[in-house]
């Protein structure tokens, strides 16, 4: 969550379990930390696809459903798109219980439940998975069901920073989409994708901003390869909750598609120190009849260990 490098600080190390007030930790972990925020796929990016983020997608035919529905998986930090440079602490978890969808003319599709597991697992690194059970409500086709593709990836921070410091902290985080989901009923991709992002943040008191882009290996007749930026700010609004604004841009990942520009609010509350919930809402305002008419992510995360 957004957080001074003390005072709100320690609230976010507390979502960790890991410090309490007074603790001698604090200073030692409050760089590692800081703002681990979910406020940011699916495509995550619900970020839209088949994992929890979920939103970018072109819809002429089944295959783009199929599309819309593995592209926004890969692309963020729950509840948003747009995803941050903050990796999980060392040796600490992060697990997600989610929802997410994407609607367009005529169809719905998505994540219907999903997980999300990311661990600390060396400094400045974090290993990451999404395992999704995705949907598709075709207009007259009932709903489907089953397996969607999962969602491989290692974020690594390259440049740290505090608050006090005047650059931004900056992270890779690259993805990889496996094709486990039956692309002929729209439940995944039927390739693999990769995405290779960079990923910037800078905290300013109860004020946080990232953002950054990067380009998605769309492999598939009639696909093309394509660029994802999007940028969010959040502010950390009491101690228990934090609300944020996005906006993004793709350009086209089909032949037959146009480019994509959208934006998406929401937040995240504090339960206690290891229980948060996740929401997120938005559409696309550039081609959104056919690519985003409303697009949701609702979710529950552990922070802590295991």
């Amino acid at each position: 969550m957004p957080a001074t490098l003390l005072g709100e600080g320690t609230a976010s190390l507390r979502r960790y379990g890991v410090v309490r007030t007074g603790d001698e930790d604090v200073q030692a972990h409050v760089t590692q930390i800081l703002r681990r925020t979910p406020l940011a796929g699916r495509e995550r990016t619900l970020r839209t696809s088949t994992s929890r983020r979920r939103r970018a997608a072109h819809l002429l035919s089944g295959a783009a459903m199929m599309a819309m529905v593995s592209a926004g998986a890969a692309l963020a930090g729950p509840p948003f798109i747009t995803d941050d440079p903050v990796p999980t602490p060392l040796g600490q978890w992060e697990v997600y219980g989610f929802s997410a969808a994407t609607q367009v003319d005529g169809d719905m599709g998505g994540t219907l439940v999903g997980t999300e597991i990311n661990n600390g697992a060396a400094p400045g690194l974090m290993l990451h998975m999404v395992i999704p059970l995705a949907f598709d409500a075709a207009s007259g086709q009932g709903l489907k069901g089953g397996p969607g593709d999962i969602e491989l990836g290692a974020k690594y921070r390259f440049v740290d920073a505090s608050e006090k410091d005047w650059w931004p902290q900056i992270a890779t985080f690259p993805l990889i989409e496996v094709p486990v989901g039956n692309a002929s009923r729209n439940l995944g991709g039927g390739r693999f994708r990769e995405y290779l992002p960079i990923w910037m943040e800078k905290d300013f008191g109860r004020w946080t901003t990232y953002g950054g882009g990067g380009y998605w290996i769309n492999p598939g007749p009639g696909n093309r390869n394509y660029w994802f930026v999007g940028w969010l700010l959040q502010r950390q609004v009491t101690d228990q909750l934090a609300l944020g604004a996005e906006i993004f841009h793709q350009t086209p990942m089909t032949v037959a598609s146009g480019p994509t520009t959208g934006f998406n609010v929401g937040g995240q509350y504090d339960f206690n120190d290891h229980y948060h919930l996740l929401f997120s809402a938005g559409k696309n305002v550039e081609n959104a009849r056919t690519t985003n008419t409303f697009s949701y992510y609702l979710g529950v995360q552990y922070t802590g260990r295991l």
